[in-house]
């Protein structure tokens, strides 16, 4: 017989509920709009070949429909149509985006309908007005009209061997003010032969509450002869629950952007909708071998859009399965269900363990051991490591976000570090004006590599990324591997203003050599100083961790 608690983590696990629902998991068709809805966010821009190698992550994903463009819109979405006629996909669908007819042409006649069927999707995904306001007073259009435009639009494309997902544009506002009026567009999409009706929650402001009534009333009405779907925006934060709850209410396709980002504050974000979808509640989103895909995709979908992937995403995020306080690490040590919901696997992330002052012995016992099993909570050495995080720490570093410098200090307190390199001085100057666009500064830096003296100079935008660049021109020559770090992020915080310029500052930079990414940091009153720490950190950080790999793969 279990006992209480085994019957607890069980059901904190999902246990009883993916058992009870395994053989009979109900099918939640995703379509996915970081091209159309997403691509419209403050400061997202996308190539054509962007646009491809999204579409190609979404597809090894999973989702079902790839809402891709509106290809009467532009010549970038054109020309993306014809490259993505060339694509063998695997899992997904790629929907092509339009309005309904203009209120004074026919279909045939309608320019905006004729580039949408030239771009050869089997599914095309259609707008059209819900709310009566916005068809008076935006369209300009009697309210009669605009149902003709509906169910010509829809019948149009039907004819033309079109699979027509409606979305409903504003019809929780619609069916607030009007429920008649709002209904009676859905039943003109459906009439027309559409095969989804897309709920669009289009100014991100319904409640719960009002979005479960609304979506009951539509599946009641319509649900055996389309299938029902949510499309929510997140202006009031309720983007992800408004999904969910629909869901519940009986939609069964749901429409969002993976990352959640898009215009104002966002749409729903997939990737917190699939995972409560399929581990939470007994869906099925994507196959279930993909589901550890979903961080790796994520990362990859951020990286191509140019953006930071938020650390607290839910599921996906780095803090997502991050623990700093020392009893959490101590308990998660001991069982992980302690505080996690799922296992970070699950998603494809990984439990990380801060490093900080209030992380205890137990975080430091866990980080030391892959270099020595044998020790123990109770090992001078532990402690010795813990008197100097909390040393540097009230110095102003700060190691939760800087996990390759902290490595570096545990090898140090072991005796399991030499330096590939040695520092005998560094030179900077500036400029200004500016002596050409790009570069504004000088670096010289002399260095010990390997016994030999290197002396080398570089120009850059800024003293630091001058210094960066002689670093490089002075390591390559001894290992090749330099060329291949970049940085992708690089910070400066001002550690205590009272003391105006001569404040100590701390800087944290981001590495990345194409496969891996590592986090290194400096604290100096100079910022070229705490720069140059933090630089020499992530050069020795990659040469450590690839000279591992050699051995490794020798052993």
């Amino acid at each position: 017989m279990l006992k209480n608690f085994e019957i607890l983590v069980l059901e904190e696990s999902g246990f009883f509920l993916h058992n009870s629902v395994m053989t009979d998991k109900k099918k939640i068709s995703i379509l996915d709009s970081t091209l159309r809805d997403g691509s419209q966010g403050e400061g997202i821009s996308y190539s054509v070949q962007d646009k491809i190698n999204i579409v190609l992550a979404l597809d090894e994903l999973g989702v079902t429909f790839i809402e891709a463009g509106n290809p009467g819109s532009n010549p970038k979405d054109m020309e993306f149509f014809i490259e993505a006629k060339k694509l063998q996909l695997k899992n997904s669908k790629i929907v092509a985006f339009g309005s309904t007819r203009r209120r004074d042409l026919s279909c045939a006649e309608d320019v905006n309908l004729q580039s949408l069927l030239s771009a050869d999707t089997e599914y095309v995904c259609i707008f059209g007005k819900t709310w009566d306001f916005q068809v008076t007073d935006i369209l300009h259009a009697t309210l009669d009209e605009n149902i003709e435009m509906i169910r010509d639009t829809v019948a149009y494309l039907k004819s033309k061997d079109k699979k027509v997902i409606f979305d409903a544009e504003h019809f929780f506002t619609g069916y607030k003010v009007n429920p008649e009026y709002a209904l009676k567009s859905l039943e003109a999409a459906v009439e027309g032969g559409a095969v989804c009706l897309s709920l669009c929650e289009t100014k991100g402001g319904a409640m719960p509450s009002e979005c479960k009534n609304a979506v009951e009333a539509v599946v009641s009405r319509f649900g055996s002869k389309v299938e029902v779907g949510i499309h929510t925006h997140n202006d009031c934060g309720l983007a992800v629950a408004n999904s969910l709850i629909a869901v519940e209410a009986g939609a069964s396709h749901v429409q969002g952007v993976l990352l959640g980002f898009g215009e104002r504050t966002g749409n729903a974000n997939l990737s917190t909708i699939i995972a409560d979808l399929q581990l939470k509640l007994g869906f099925e989103c994507v196959p279930p071998e993909n589901m550890k895909l979903l961080t790796p995709i994520c990362k990859r979908i951020a990286e191509i859009t140019n953006i930071a992937l938020e650390p607290g995403m839910p599921f996906v995020g780095s803090s997502a399965f991050a623990h700093k306080a020392g009893m959490h690490i101590d308990a998660v040590i001991k069982n992980p269900f302690a505080y996690e919901h799922i296992e970070p696997e699950t998603v494809g992330n990984e439990r990380v363990f801060l490093m900080s002052e209030v992380a205890g012995k137990s975080m430091i016992v866990e980080k030391v051991q892959k270099f020595d099993k044998s020790l123990t909570k109770n090992s001078p050495v532990v402690a010795e490591i813990v008197k100097r995080v909390k040393d540097l720490e009230h110095e102003g570093y700060q190691f939760e976000g800087a996990d390759a410098s902290f490595e570096i200090l545990v090898r140090k307190a072991m005796g399991k570090y030499q330096p590939f390199f040695n520092l005998h001085y560094y030179k900077t100057s500036g400029e200004f004006p500016r002596f050409s666009d790009d570069q504004s500064a000088f670096a010289q830096v002399k260095l010990d590599v390997e016994g030999t003296a290197v002396i080398t100079a570089g120009e850059g935008d800024g003293p630091v990324n001058a210094m960066d660049t002689a670093l490089r021109k002075a390591l390559v020559q001894f290992y090749p591997a330099v060329a291949k770090i970049h940085l992708t992020d690089y910070k400066v915080r001002v550690l205590d203003g009272k003391e105006a310029t001569a404040s100590a500052v701390r800087v944290l930079i981001e590495s990345s050599d194409g496969e891996n990414s590592w986090s290194t940091m400096g604290v100096a009153s100079d910022v070229i100083e705490a720069s140059y720490i933090a630089l020499a950190d992530s050069f020795e950080y990659k040469l450590i961790k690839d000279l591992e790999r050699k051995y490794s793969r020798i052993i």
